[in-house]
């Protein structure tokens, strides 16, 4: 992308009411735009982070067998009133519209019901079973506290996936499973060494869930770990009876707080048996699918991202999610006409910086912006056949030979 023909303008100030780091840095790096609390629109560079971040979870959930739909955004109150949870008291998370012709619609803030009702027409037999199906679709909930930038929205980008297993050992092969994607999705984000499989209340449908938890100082949770941190669980199940379940004592644990970037859950039948998605067992008896239900909010691991890569600079993004790898200065006429050149054909994986505008202004932006490469050609460093590279995460910068700069 060539700067000088995009509408993005980075910023010296962020909004007023913005106060983590990273969102600050994403609105004025161009990446966000804040229409009000909890709901943002996502600029050029902000949509290729998503994107990126969209790519590497659809690898590693196609990889575990799991096929991709999309559902309706717009939700009929019938499977949500057979399940007790289109009441607004019990679930007061609901945003809702109006027909023109009277009743309700409810925009979804979660599809357990919608899958579950679809799939009975797909659903018979045990030789249907087992599979899972996941969707990265905008969701909407009424949140009282929308904060932190994109870490809480009302309106916000998450993966919803749901297993449906015949057998008890079907789903708990197909849970461990997506345990282990869900830990090679955040290695190759760039966060896997700082986020931990925490246990967590498993409300009403089993005695535990799993949550996801990436340490981080504007997180919401609290969560305790051993020595080792090969026990971690969330504050609200730092109970003795968990704790003698899992072997630790309190005086073992540390308390740092946490963002939740993911969770997983054993639903079992609390879905299928109100909804009526049974299928026929080898003994020719009826009974209802069990099932899981696995979520990451793609959004919010990005601004989880945003907030612990950054530097009093501005943004610092991985290589495998950034929006463009090199940011392209060209100094000078030859150096520009030479930058020129190495844009040609690269177009996908180059941001240059080809506006009118100062040396210094260019390389701010460069920082605030995040790329991990910048390329700067001068008449100067052409006279050796070379260009400068700075590393933006280590601030190491390096002449390199033009023919080997990417």
């Amino acid at each position: 992308m060539r700067l000088s023909q995009s509408f993005i303008k980075t910023l010296r100030s962020a909004p007023k009411d913005e106060t983590a780091r990273g969102a600050q840095y994403l609105s004025r790096a161009g990446y966000i735009y804040k229409e009000l609390a909890g709901v943002y629109d996502y600029l050029p560079l902000g949509l290729r982070v998503l994107d990126n971040i969209k790519t590497i979870v659809r690898e590693e959930l196609n990889n575990i067998g799991a096929e991709e739909c999309l559902m309706s955004t717009l939700q009929n109150p019938e499977p949500w009133i057979k399940t007790d949870r289109w009441d607004i008291e019990k679930m007061d998370i609901w945003f809702r519209t109006q027909l023109a012709a009277g009743g309700e619609l409810g925009l979804g803030p979660t599809h357990e019901e919608p899958f579950t009702e679809m799939l009975r027409n797909y659903v018979s037999s045990y030789k249907d079973l087992p599979f899972a199906v996941y969707q990265i679709q905008t969701k909407f909930r009424n949140e009282l506290r929308a904060k932190s930038g994109i870490m809480r929205g009302r309106e916000f980008l998450m993966k919803d996936m749901y297993s449906f297993c015949a057998t008890t050992e079907d789903h708990d092969k197909f849970y461990h499973e997506a345990e282990k994607a869900y830990m090679r999705i955040y290695d190759r984000l760039g966060i896997g060494n700082d986020t931990y499989e925490t246990f967590a209340s498993g409300g009403v449908f089993s005695k535990y869930s799993h949550e996801f938890q990436t340490i981080c100082e504007v997180g919401e949770d609290n969560i305790y770990y051993n020595k080792d941190k090969s026990v971690v669980l969330n504050e609200e199940v730092l109970i003795d009876e968990v704790m003698n379940d899992l072997g630790v004592k309190r005086d073992e644990l540390e308390m740092t707080k946490a963002a939740e970037v993911g969770n997983i859950f054993t639903l079992g039948t609390k879905f299928s048996a109100p909804l009526g998605l049974e299928f026929t067992d080898q003994a020719g008896e009826r009974k209802p699918v069990l099932m899981g239900c696995y979520g990451i909010g793609i959004s919010r691991v990005m601004g989880v991202i945003a907030e612990k890569m950054c530097d009093d600079k501005g943004l610092v993004w991985p290589e495998n999610i950034a929006p463009y790898k090199y940011y392209l200065i060209g100094i000078g006429d030859e150096g520009m006409k030479k930058a020129e050149e190495l844009y040609h054909g690269r177009e996908e994986e180059i941001l240059f910086d080809d506006r009118d505008l100062r040396p210094g202004e260019k390389f701010t932006d460069a920082e605030l912006m995040g790329i991990p490469y910048r390329v700067v050609v001068s008449d100067k460093t052409l006279a050796d056949g070379k260009a400068e590279v700075t590393d933006r995460k280590t601030g190491e910068t390096k002449l390199v030979a033009l023919t080997e700069i990417f």
